[in-house]
């Protein structure tokens, strides 16, 4: 997720992406970081069939760069469309 400037970047995991996304964009967590730096946008996904692989592509995506993370955004989503408005 990211922010209506895409300066901001957020990678998380979820069993439910339609009820996370509702989440961040109606601030139900006024306190997390999506609230704070206004993430609402989803820019990319990916599904897995196991939460234990979520969880380690989530890791290897967090510790890779911000360029490589931007660069794997524009290669499916080149405008930053919010994908789920």
């Amino acid at each position: 997720m990211t922010n209506p400037n895409n300066k901001v970047l957020y990678i998380g995991v979820t069993t439910s992406l339609s009820q996370r996304n509702i989440e961040h964009k109606t601030k139900q967590h006024p306190n997390s970081f999506t609230a704070k730096y206004n993430l609402n946008k989803l820019v990319y996904y990916e599904s897995y069939d196991s939460i234990i692989q979520a969880i380690a592509r989530e890791k290897q995506l967090k510790a890779g760069s911000r360029n490589k993370k931007i660069e794997l955004i524009e290669s499916t989503n080149p405008n930053w469309n919010d994908l789920m408005p």
